[in-house]
């Protein structure tokens, strides 16, 4: 099976070792602003910012181990594409049906869109 639908990439979610540091970081060079936040503003476990990246705090990182948390993809048809998904082997995680994890360990937000929205990106690829 094969999932036929467009598609398109949410948010990438990056584990970083100083939030705060990596916040400041995103306003004042690439202008990213906080647009939702995980937690006590001085302290918060995860922050999305404008422009699809999600920080999620993980103080324990060592220097160069940069890790990714998950990828987050929109999709027109939700249970098409799970469905698809599935049928392939991947596990289901925790998280809920639409958490899914690959052979490789990387992880996928599959979340569903409307089809302006969708139209909207494209439209602007």
């Amino acid at each position: 099976m094969r999932y036929k639908e467009r598609a398109y990439l949410d948010h990438m979610a990056v584990f970083v070792k100083d939030i705060q540091w990596s916040i400041s970081f995103f306003e004042d060079v690439f202008h990213m602003c906080v647009v939702r936040t995980d937690g006590p503003s001085e302290s918060p476990a995860q922050v999305w910012l404008g422009g699809g990246l999600q920080l999620v705090a993980m103080p324990e990182l060592e220097k160069g181990e940069g890790r990714s948390a998950h990828l987050g993809i929109n999709v027109e048809n939700l249970d098409a594409c799970l469905e698809a998904a599935y049928a392939r082997g991947v596990k289901e995680l925790p998280k809920g049906h639409n958490w899914i994890e690959l052979p490789d360990g990387l992880q996928i937000e599959v979340m569903s869109a409307s089809k302006e929205k969708i139209d909207w990106y494209f439209s602007k690829a």
